[in-house]
């Protein structure tokens, strides 16, 4: 039997969160991310917003310029995670393997679980109704041959969209003369250069197979692959180990030049990458830092160290590498680790086989917080849970940029 997907994605899922939780915000243009007035970028925007040209990743300042009367709002990332892990559960009960591409979206194979084209589509008019009345959020659908046609059905009819594509001629006939934009895998890099060869639609990929591979390799073959109506991808179930790395960045409101106060940022960043790697079970064989200077220029320095997914020796390494950069001002600061591994298999450090070694990391740990607490007048006693929670960790750091002393 040839496989069927359902491809969810949910409609301007942060506002759409904000808008049901709080009526008064239906109707009106919702940016959500940064504020006007701070550094940083929209995270996503209602589709009132984006009448005015606003888009996820757009300049807060560029937004703030097409649409000054908006409402502009942080985001609550823990409750967003929290309605994702519900949405999860409703889509879960459909599918024998899902994939998440993001806190809002997701393939689901309903291909065994269903067992026939007319259920899979009572599955997804379902997964939508259910989604609303359990939620109260709206989500696009697709069901279709494959994840690419799935995504693409998703898409034709949002906001609140439910469409089909069964196979790949249906798929054919749907793109053949639209932008070669609507295959996934072309991004504006990738088109831009098709566009320079003539080739605009995705009729003219069709046409033009053979200079696209001999120009473009592997990727060639699968841009001409698509839009031929084949990809035989499966849905391939997410897993915490499959990550490079997990890291933790932050962006100032203002370029900070002392090198003192990315030192004590640096802790709270690397707690952030501890708790991370707890949560998914994993370590890290090298630590990186990542540094954006004023002028926009990044570099990033790496470690090798023994695996480790300890805050006090993350910090400690990111210390040792934030040394050997240039002491220049500083507009973005991250910490991170790499080269990932379980619990299984991984090489123990010597004071890690050590029976109180735990215990000293924590009364380590307890001291650089309390040497941070003296410093800015906070107090992290008790309180690092909350302190991680959503927005808290920016506006804690920012409150220690304006407080060093």
């Amino acid at each position: 039997m040839a496989q069927i997907i359902i491809h969810v994605d949910m409609d301007a899922f942060f506002a759409s969160v904000e808008i049901r939780d709080n009526p008064s915000l239906r109707g009106v243009p919702l940016i959500i991310g940064s504020l006007p007035s701070e550094r940083g970028v929209v995270a996503t925007c209602s589709y009132e917003a984006r009448k005015f040209g606003i888009h996820s990743a757009m300049n807060i300042k560029e937004a703030y310029r097409l649409c000054p009367h908006g409402v502009y709002m942080h985001g609550n990332y823990e409750k967003y995670r929290a309605v994702s892990n519900a949405l999860h559960e409703i889509w879960n009960e459909y599918a024998a393997a899902y994939e998440y591409i993001a806190l809002d979206e997701a393939y689901l194979d309903v291909t065994e679980s269903a067992g026939s084209w007319e259920r899979a589509c009572e599955f997804a008019r379902r997964i939508k109704q259910r989604t609303l009345e359990e939620q109260g959020l709206t989500c696009s659908v697709g069901v279709a041959y494959s994840k690419t046609a799935a995504k693409t059905a998703s898409e034709e009819k949002k906001p609140n969209g439910y469409f089909e594509i069964p196979t790949p001629e249906d798929f054919i006939r749907l793109i053949i003369d639209r932008d070669v934009r609507v295959l996934y895998t072309v991004g504006a890099k990738t088109a831009e250069k098709l566009n320079r060869m003539g080739i605009r639609t995705v009729r003219d990929i069709q046409t033009r197979q053979d200079d696209i591979i001999r120009i473009f390799g592997k990727q060639g073959q699968w841009i001409t692959q698509l839009a031929f109506g084949i990809d035989d991808r499966k849905v391939s179930p997410y897993r915490p180990e499959d990550a490079k790395s997990i890291s933790r960045e932050l962006t100032f409101q203002e370029d900070v030049s002392d090198f003192g106060l990315l030192s004590d940022v640096l802790l709270l960043l690397a707690i952030s990458v501890e708790r991370r790697a707890e949560r998914v079970g994993l370590y890290g064989e090298g630590v990186t830092l990542k540094l954006t200077y004023k002028d926009m220029k990044s570099i990033t320095r790496s470690r090798l160290i023994p695996s480790t997914r300890s805050a006090v020796r993350i910090y400690e390494e990111a210390i040792r590498l934030l040394d050997q950069v240039p002491q220049r001002p500083v507009r973005l600061v991250g910490a991170g680790i790499y080269h990932l591994t379980g619990e299984y298999g991984r090489q123990m450090r010597m004071d890690e086989l050590m029976p109180d070694f735990r215990e000293r990391q924590q009364e380590k740990l307890a001291r650089e917080l309390k040497r941070l607490g003296d410093r800015y007048g906070l107090d992290f006693a008790g309180k690092l849970d909350k302190v991680f929670q959503g927005e808290t960790l920016y506006r804690t750091i920012e409150y220690m940029r304006r407080h060093r002393g």
